[in-house]
């Protein structure tokens, strides 16, 4: 039997000219990352280990994004602690205040993650990757230290679930509607530890920003990873944006899949998931008159500039309704910096909303946008659990930026007009 595309990135990454499905490797790794939450603990975790260096201070990568710019003491000790680690171990690709920007978004666009690569992150949205063709998955911070140390990882080989794209979305549908009504029908553990693998010509009708979104909310279905083949667009950007060598693997003709659906992005409509998992998902048509208290357009899911874009081109020339308070965020600094100099802010702040500094801030109820007891917010981040983005009583809706940027507007949960 074939290998999926998955299966051949690790087999290779192992050595091995084959792997199966459950099969338990040790993998060579191209890069490690981990931010100033997940970083500090497998910091500590190196310190008990006999080896004190890093295998390679080229192939880490260490973002302050999460508290960053520092919210309080506790988070100035934590970038203080991955600070003095960076220095001491001379690690190339350390990011703070000022060259950082939302991990998942930065290590793409600094060229840092190309296809074929093995990566592993401190962070479970570390499947981000796999819109450029490379394995890419979220470990715990012990695993974190261990990769630091050795430039290893063990992995047990997923199986995996094929998605094949067909058609073209229409106007207001991107991939952050795509991935959400994926998750609404098998649901936050229908691929657990599995490879979602996404084929088709629908995927040429995908933004490079659509794929990251939606290989970004792999995780919540429970997979493993996300991934899509290379197609001239994915190798577009990585030259544009990387010098470093890619690999392309393709899967199998006989590759060997748990499950199959095909999906056709035309007849896909904007989607919001309700509280409180992700797979409570509802086309806008079926959401009814559910007033909202604040919106939030970014994160690493969609604080890219094609998001920027459609959330300008939905609130151009309106306010922000009355009682709403609307927060953007572009996800790097070089997207804020394209995104001031389209005009793109200047519409943002005309509308009544405010443009934050690059952060994950309100996404996992850090700062930039904590909710109160009963505050409604609708938001292009990912996750909607009890208490995510702050008081256990409040409640988030996760929505792409053109139904966030409408609802802004409208004040209540809302399709973009026509």
């Amino acid at each position: 039997m074939g290998m999926t595309m998955t299966q051949k990135i690790l087999a290779a990454a192992a050595g091995l000219s084959e792997v199966k499905a459950g099969q338990l490797i040790e993998a060579d790794l191209d890069l490690v990352l981990g931010n100033d939450i997940t970083s500090p603990v497998a910091i500590h975790e190196m310190d008990k280990f006999t080896a004190k260096g890093v295998f390679h201070k080229d192939k880490i990568a260490l973002v302050m994004d999460h508290f960053a710019p520092n919210k309080d003491i506790k988070s100035a000790q934590h970038c203080k602690c991955v600070r003095e680690f960076a220095a001491k171990h001379e690690i190339s690709n350390y990011f703070d205040v000022g060259q950082m920007g939302i991990e998942h978004a930065l290590l793409p666009e600094q060229g840092l993650t190309v296809a074929g690569d093995v990566i592993i992150g401190a962070d479970s949205h570390t499947c981000t990757y796999g819109a450029l063709g490379a394995f890419s998955t979220g470990v715990g911070s012990t695993d974190m230290a261990a990769g630091m140390a050795t430039g290893k990882a063990w992995f047990k080989v997923p199986s995996a679930i094929k998605f094949n794209l067909v058609g073209k979305p229409s106007k207001w549908v991107s991939g952050k509607d795509v991935i959400l009504h994926i998750i609404g029908m098998i649901g936050v553990d229908g691929a657990l530890y599995k490879s979602l693998e996404f084929t088709g010509e629908g995927i040429g009708s995908l933004s490079m920003d659509d794929r990251f979104t939606i290989a970004n909310m792999a995780i919540e279905a429970g997979a493993k990873n996300g991934i899509f083949p290379v197609d001239a667009l994915a190798e577009a950007y990585m030259k544009e944006h990387s010098g470093r060598p890619y690999k392309i693997y393709e899967a199998d003709e006989d590759a060997e899949y748990d499950e199959e659906y095909t999906i056709d992005l035309g007849s896909l409509k904007p989607t919001v998931a309700f509280p409180h998992l992700p797979e409570n998902t509802r086309t806008i048509d079926e959401v009814g008159d559910v007033k909202i208290d604040q919106a939030v357009i970014g994160s690493c899911t969609n604080g890219r500039l094609d998001d920027l874009r459609t959330a300008a081109a939905v609130m151009k020339g309106k306010k922000v309704a009355n009682g709403v308070r609307c927060i953007v965020i572009p996800a790097t600094q070089r997207i804020y910096l394209e995104a001031m100099e389209e005009g793109l802010l200047k519409i943002f702040i005309e509308a009544g909303a405010i443009v934050s500094t690059p952060t994950c801030g309100p996404c996992l109820g850090g700062y930039m946008g904590i909710l109160a007891e009963g505050e409604r917010c609708i938001s292009t981040t990912n996750r909607n659990f009890v208490g995510r983005m702050g008081h256990v009583e409040s409640e988030v809706y996760l929505a792409s930026p053109a139904v966030a940027a409408a609802s802004a507007v409208t004040g209540r949960i809302s399709a973009p007009e026509e």
